[in-house]
């Protein structure tokens, strides 16, 4: 058994958030408690996340206000028992999210199915932003 706090991404940790797995993504909300949500995520070589998301949600609204956010990514069922969690402040980007949507989409999708290739061009659409966590604790638990 393995768990490890830090504040940096590691080259192992790199390796499994580049696989094609959710992410859980919560933000700061003041008196309330978190409401995670999955989303599709990249690990970048720098060591932050990046996501995107419409411009309008509330979880843009929330970090504008208070930019502390986290992500938790598990493997799936059927593996080792292994997590990653990343806590720390985040940025809204107004670029970069339309690049971000176009390489992660083919990760997490069958781009030949027509159904996804029309919800990928619906996404496109959207005004999108890039939110950037900027790891102040990186967590990890690995059998």
């Amino acid at each position: 058994m393995n768990n490890v706090t830090s504040s940096r991404l590691t080259a192992e940790d790199l390796e499994f958030l580049g696989r094609p797995l959710h992410g859980f993504l919560s933000v700061a909300a003041g008196p309330l408690p978190p409401q995670p949500r999955p989303v599709w995520f990249e690990a970048t070589t720098e060591g932050t996340i990046q996501l995107f998301t419409a411009s309008d949600t509330l979880k843009v609204r929330r970090l504008t206000r208070d930019p502390r956010a986290s992500i938790v990514v598990a493997a799936p069922v059927g593996e080792r028992e292994r997590w990653v969690a990343v806590a720390g402040h985040t940025t809204v980007e107004p670029d970069g999210a339309y690049d971000l949507c176009t390489r992660l989409a083919p990760r997490y999708w069958d781009l030949d199915d027509h159904a996804r290739a029309d919800d990928l061009a619906e996404i496109m659409a959207t005004d999108l932003v890039r939110l950037v966590i900027h790891p102040e604790t990186v967590s990890r638990y690995a059998i």
